[in-house]
């Protein structure tokens, strides 16, 4: 097994309970699944994925390395719940998309196969780990020098509280209640901090925003406000 060092047990029960509804794209994971075409989109725009090694670090049910071997990557999808990676390989087997799931932390993986990956991705998962810094020095590691990484979480202020807990969870029901915890939301400062503790290079940074009147998601790189992606690089050796 594992080490769970840097692994919330609770909150790894949480999306476990949610496993078998991952692809149902009118459920609980439905932002996951609007939201992920701007995403795929933002990180294949900046780092072509296709005939490049990525590694997508939460990967959860596979909604993003799916799409990014759909676009000619090949991807290792990691996780620490059995439940969502018994998901994803279902749904994997079902759609015939290929890609080689693991449970297993960053940091584990990390110790097996460093400078491996052209790309790592971590979207939606620092802000339920115990040491975000300590996932992003891992996927440093497991990046190539030159190569390409994405990071996506939550802003730590008071209209994200409204906007992610209050809005998204209790009024929009667009999240189950429980999904976040304030407390574990990143400011941009911090994530920034912790990239350059790891000694990779921030090259930018956007908002993703949400319209609860059309009910439609778009990139907005002048506000972070609430959710945002960053993108950094590993610089050459």
């Amino acid at each position: 097994m594992n080490n769970p060092a840097n692994v919330d047990l609770q909150e790894i029960a949480k999306f476990e309970a949610l496993a078998s509804r991952w692809w149902d794209h009118n459920g609980e994971f439905r932002p996951l699944h609007e939201i992920n075409p701007l995403r795929a989109n933002f990180i294949d725009q900046h780092s072509p994925v296709a005939g490049n090694r990525l590694v997508d670090v939460g990967c959860g049910g596979g909604i993003l390395a799916e799409s990014m071997a759909q676009r000619g990557a090949a991807v290792t999808g990691i996780d620490m719940g059995e439940a969502p990676l018994s998901v994803a390989r279902m749904h994997g087997l079902e759609s015939g998309v290929e890609v080689n799931y693991r449970q297993s932390t960053a940091e584990n993986l990390a110790a097996e196969e460093a400078g491996t990956y052209d790309i790592a991705c971590c979207l939606e998962m620092l802000e339920h780990v115990p040491d975000p810094g300590a996932v992003i020095a891992a996927c440093a590691a497991l990046t190539r020098p030159g190569g390409s990484l994405y990071f996506s979480t939550i802003n730590r202020n008071p209209k994200a509280f409204a906007f992610a807990i209050v809005g998204a969870e209790h009024i929009l029901k667009l999240l189950p209640a429980g999904t976040h915890e304030y407390a574990k939301f990143i400011k941009p400062s911090e994530l920034a901090g912790w990239l350059r503790e790891a000694g990779l290079v921030l090259e930018g940074m956007t908002g993703l925003t949400y319209n609860p009147l059309t009910s439609r998601y778009r990139l907005n790189d002048r506000d972070v406000s609430v959710n945002y992606m960053v993108r950094a690089s590993k610089p050459d050796q």
